[in-house]
């Protein structure tokens, strides 16, 4: 559902050629996604969209290792068929575009429909370095919103806040790579996209730039989290039974 909404919003403004939206419409669609991604599987799963964070929290404790391949599985499966929904969906548009030509890269470019691409003057340590960094607020993000022992939020919002975080990413850190921040969401439509016709390009392209949106999440996602961790969740501890303030026993008098 999520990448439905953030793949059909990006082709529309692509194959539209800016008359159907402009890329805040994207922004939009992606934290729409997201919202009702985490409403739709929130409760059977914890709502698992993203590899990076999935692993995180396998890291952290917080979730098995058993269950990892199943997680990341049904979501590689997941926006894959995404992928090719919305393929399908948008295929006369695709076909007339440009003359029933799949181009990765160009001004007729397509392929960036369905995957991140660095833009032109974005060399591929600053692509990762971009990835990286919105990766980190992201699972700062989401970590602040659900921590109980914090100012987390109230129980039924963290949905929409977590959307609203993705569209926030989106606004303010979208403009060099596209803002995969989740390798669940880019290789398996990069795999799509090699099979049904633009070939191996999109992996050769922005000097074999696939493997960014697969290792920096993950990367970023572990550092959001340790930092976290640091400056945040080491010095909040919870409220003592005994106690009037966080950590300080209550003084008896005698």
């Amino acid at each position: 559902m999520y990448q439905v909404f953030g793949l059909s919003s990006a082709a529309q403004v692509v194959l539209g050629r800016g008359d159907f939206g402009q890329q805040l419409n994207v922004n939009l669609g992606f934290g729409i996604g997201v919202t009702l991604g985490i409403h739709a599987a929130g409760g059977i799963s914890g709502a698992h969209l993203n590899a990076a964070i999935t692993i995180t929290h396998c890291i952290l404790g917080n979730l098995p290792w058993r269950k990892l391949p199943a997680y990341v599985i049904g979501q590689f499966l997941g926006s894959f068929t995404a992928a090719a929904t919305i393929f399908g969906f948008y295929y006369d548009a695709l076909y007339n575009y440009n003359r029933g030509h799949f181009t990765v890269t160009g001004p007729n470019a397509t392929a960036s429909i369905f995957s991140t691409y660095p833009a032109p003057y974005v060399s591929l340590l600053g692509g990762f370095f971009s990835e990286f960094l919105a990766t980190v607020m992201l699972i700062l993000g989401i970590l602040i919103i659900h921590d109980k022992k914090n100012n987390a939020a109230p129980k039924g919002m963290q949905a929409m806040l977590t959307g609203i975080v993705v569209l926030g990413i989106g606004l303010g850190m979208g403009m060099n790579t596209g803002y995969a921040i989740n390798p669940s969401r880019d290789l398996p439509p990069r795999i799509f996209t090699a099979i049904a016709g633009w070939g191996m390009d999109v992996f050769r392209a922005g000097h074999h730039w696939w493997w960014v949106p697969l290792t920096a999440p993950i990367l970023g996602s572990l550092a959001g989290a340790l930092i976290y961790k640091l400056f945040i969740d080491f010095h909040n501890q919870p409220v003592l039974e005994s106690g009037n303030e966080k950590g300080q026993p209550v003084l008896e008098s005698v």
